[in-house]
């Protein structure tokens, strides 16, 4: 759970709320094929015998601010930059729209390319 507190009461949201949330975004810009998981959450998929929801998404705070790392695969061919630009920008919007949480950092990790 990621929680804030302000003068009106406190405030907290599951990790797997933002890790839909940010996948859905990230999943839509061009050029990103899908996301990666870790090696635990590979292994957590399989044991449930179903997608991991977190899959190449971690969301932690630092000093009242979110911090997003996420794990993707590109599309052989496009221009990388562009795309990670794309998503930092992408999800730094979704994220503080649906949350009116402040993201301090967007971390885009490009851990493989595959094929059109």
């Amino acid at each position: 759970m990621i929680g804030f507190e302000n003068t009106l009461g406190s405030v907290e949201i599951s990790q797997e709320y933002f890790a839909n949330l940010i996948g859905h975004a990230a999943s839509e810009c061009f050029g990103v094929s899908g996301m990666v998981g870790s090696a635990y959450q590979g292994l957590k998929s399989r044991l449930a015998n179903k997608e991991a929801p977190d899959k190449g998404v971690r969301v932690r705070t630092e000093d009242g601010k979110l911090v997003v790392d996420i794990h993707i695969a590109v599309t052989y061919g496009v221009n990388i930059s562009a795309i990670v630009k794309s998503i930092v920008h992408k999800v730094r919007y979704t994220v503080e729209e649906a949350t009116g949480f402040a993201v301090a950092k967007v971390n885009v990790y490009v851990d493989s390319m595959n094929a059109q």
